[in-house]
Formats: structure tokens, C-alpha cells, sequence
């Protein structure tokens, strides 16, 4: 097995008196992939010949979307792990829900806020959504790859229990709950996984798209992001350890649906409707002509 890397959560802390501040790399992640994706979208709208009929947006507005994406990957991201995880602890304990500090976030949770945000950002201003979905469709895989990286470095979000080559060995509670194992045993660094194939693949794919002119087809590259990451969830979770919360002697892979040994995790469940939405999407724009100012 492989050694996990010594490296802490927290880049630094700061102790002034009795209050201490850190940097952890999980708040770095986020930040990284928003400011990275706010000036790829800004770059995007510089260059209307991509878009076709021209970009859907002013460069300079992209600084007032950060904004109301930065309210949706938070506020989603929380009340979707409330909702889809652990919703009967945090109602038994609401002020719980506030402490964004202590962890627990959701991809899905997150994505729908952007959905929501993006939505009624774009009501406001009149801009078209689905072109500006496909914009930050381009970009989503930047603050995934980063996202994936953290949870590797906070030893969270663990995979099942391997003999490959390439298992580590994580600390904590991973090292702790391996049933039927001596010892520290290895694991699937899921996060790993994730990063290479919702970060770096799917990322790769969209470019590619994006250079054979997919931004001309509304909802193209929208529709790549939404079967990719869904594709690459729904595979990663068949090595990924599922959340406590769900798994029972009885059901120890976790399945909320289906049965212990045939089902599909909760990761999964939530995958699916983005897969269906994701392939609808990318057909309604091939058959529909390109758009282009000159035709």
C-alpha cells in the first residue's frame, strides 16, 4: 500500500490570544476554482467569433455573476447535505445547519443552488441561460479537480477497502473500520479518482468540444458536463465508501435503493437525473442548426 502523504489540512494558522484562524486547503480549493473559473468565463465573453451570434454577456458582468454563484455553491452545497444526508440529525439540531466550518457540503446540493442562482441572475438581467450554462459548463471541471484534490488532503471521502498497488493507506477513521482487516489496511483513493475523471477528463472533453465549436449549439457543452460528471460520479461510487449514515450491518455498501448487495448508493440516486437531463440536452442540440451571425 501506499503511505498516506504527511500533509495537514490547515496551510497555516494564525493564534492571536485565544482566537486561532487557518487556512485549510478545502477553503482554497473553492476559492481557487471560482476566481480560475470567474476569469476563463470573462476570457470566453471577450471573444464573441466562439459564440457565433456573440457572447450572451458583457466581460465586465461576469464580477456580479461570481457573486451569486459564490451564494449557490454555499447555500446549496450545505442544505443539500442537510436534505440528502443527514436530514433528521439537523432537524433534531438546527443550528447545526450555520457551521459550514465543521464540513459537510454537497455536490448536488451546490449544483442546484448554481442552477437557481445562475437562474434568477440571469432573469434579472435579461441574459440567455442555457448559453450561460454552457459557458460555465467549460470552467465547473477546474473547481472539481480542486475540490477532489482537498478532500485527498483532508483524508475524507475515503474509498473501500483494496489489495491494488496503488491503495493508501489513510489515517484516522479510515484506518479503523476495515472490517476483516488486521491493522491499517488499504483503500481506493476515490478522491483521486474523482478528480481525474470530473476534473481532468471531463475537463478535456469539454475543450475539445469547445474547439470544434459546441458553444454555436446552445446547451451543447451543458449537456457534456451534466452526462460526464454524472458517468464519472456513477462509476466512482462503486469504489467509494458510501456515508455513514446509510450503512448498516445489514446494508453495509450503503444502497438507499435496491438491495445490500444490488443497489444504488445515494451518490448515484442523485447522478441520474442529471445523466437523463445531460444526454436530453446534448441531443436537442444536435439536431438543431449551429447558430452563426452569418448564415
Amino acid at each position: 500500500m501506499i503511505p498516506f502523504p504527511d500533509i495537514a489540512p490547515e496551510i497555516f494558522t494564525i493564534n492571536i490570544g485565544s482566537l486561532s484562524l487557518s487556512l485549510r486547503w478545502y477553503a482554497l480549493a473553492y476559492l481557487a476554482g471560482l476566481i480560475i473559473g470567474w476569469q476563463l468565463i470573462a476570457l470566453m465573453m471577450r471573444r464573441p467569433s466562439i459564440w457565433g451570434d456573440g457572447a450572451p454577456m458583457r466581460s465586465d458582468k461576469v464580477d456580479d455573476l461570481l457573486t451569486w454563484v459564490i451564494l449557490g455553491v454555499i447555500l446549496g452545497g450545505r442544505l443539500g447535505f442537510v436534505l440528502f444526508y443527514e436530514p433528521a440529525y439537523y432537524l433534531a439540531n438546527p443550528l447545526e445547519i450555520i457551521k459550514v466550518w465543521q464540513g459537510g457540503m454537497s455536490f448536488h446540493g451546490g449544483f442546484a443552488g448554481v442552477i437557481i442562482a445562475t437562474a434568477i441572475y440571469c432573469r434579472l438581467n435579461a441574459i440567455p441561460a442555457l448559453r450561460l450554462a454552457d459557458a460555465m459548463a467549460v470552467v465547473a471541471p477546474v473547481g472539481l479537480f480542486f475540490g477532489r484534490i482537498a478532500n485527498f488532503i483532508n483524508a475524507e471521502l475515503w474509498g473501500r477497502p483494496t489489495d491494488m498497488p496503488w491503495g493508501v493507506a489513510f489515517p484516522g477513521q479510515a484506518a479503523q473500520t476495515c472490517e476483516g482487516v488486521t491493522g491499517i489496511c488499504a483503500r481506493h483513493p476515490s478522491q483521486l479518482y474523482e478528480a481525474g475523471l470530473e476534473g481532468l477528463l471531463l475537463g478535456l472533453i469539454l475543450l475539445v468540444a469547445l474547439r470544434m465549436g459546441a458553444l454555436r449549439r446552445p446547451g451543447a457543452q451543458f449537456g457534456i458536463f451534466l452526462t460526464g460528471y454524472a458517468l464519472a460520479r456513477i462509476f466512482v461510487e462503486f469504489f467509494r465508501v458510501a456515508d455513514a449514515q446509510f450503512i448498516t450491518p445489514d446494508n453495509p455498501l450503503g444502497h438507499v435503493v435496491g438491495g445490500p448487495v444490488i443497489g444504488l448508493t445515494m451518490g448515484q440516486v442523485l447522478s441520474l437525473p442529471m445523466l437523463l437531463i445531460g444526454l436530453a440536452l446534448i441531443l436537442r442540440a444536435a439536431l438543431r442548426p449551429a447558430v452563426d451571425r452569418t448564415a
